[in-house]
């Protein structure tokens, strides 16, 4: 296999199965609640769920997203799954709260589990604020490691890699936390929101 040509990555399947107790953020009007999902809150990652029009505050999905992990974004600190969850309005929709969590605390607790496992996180206002005593429940999976072909735009791609590698280095020697804005997007080495959701 030629590495020059090739990138190690696996396949990461993410369902939105519900949430509970929201916090009403509208005074008038049923509540129509839908679900933003990104890595790092990297726009070009962001794929999103269709809107619950029935349910409210206690709105359900059972939405699938699919997505391609180059191996470095899984086994190393750095990357978020960023769930966000936002109130449909013709005036603008209203955010609700969210949820952050690493994908390398994603895939250890899964590979415990054979590749797959379903969580409930609480919902927090704000990134790191308090929570709103509403629940996120969600499912996801792992596929095995497969290579995938590089994109063709050599240079965007060593930019990119480069830019991870250098901040997962200042994360381990500096124990910060930091943002991977620059690495995320469709057609990286790092993370590749696969064009069409599984439903």
């Amino acid at each position: 296999m030629d590495e020059n040509k090739y990138v190690y990555c696996r396949k990461f399947f993410l369902t939105l199965i519900s949430a509970e107790n929201l916090p009403n953020v509208r005074k008038f009007f049923e509540s129509k609640v839908y679900a933003k999902v990104s890595f790092g809150g990297d726009k070009k990652t962001e794929r999103r769920t269709p809107v619950d029009k029935h349910n409210e505050l206690n709105p359900a999905w059972n939405y699938t997203m699919k997505y391609t992990i180059a191996e470095p974004g899984v086994i190393h600190y750095g990357i978020q799954l960023v769930i966000k969850l936002y109130c449909k309005r013709k005036l603008g929709d209203r955010y609700i709260g969210e949820i952050h969590t690493p994908i390398k605390e994603l895939f250890d607790r899964a590979y415990s589990q054979g590749g797959s496992a379903m969580l409930d996180l609480p919902i927090m206002q704000g990134s790191a604020s308090a929570e709103t005593g509403g629940m996120l429940k969600f499912s996801y999976r792992f596929s095995q490691p497969q290579w995938k072909e590089k994109p063709r735009f050599l240079k965007k791609l060593l930019l990119h890699g480069a830019t991870f590698l250098l901040r997962v280095a200042g994360q381990a020697t500096l124990g910060v936390d930091l943002p991977l804005t620059a690495s995320l997007h469709a057609g990286t080495n790092i993370i590749d929101a696969d064009t069409l959701n599984v439903k």
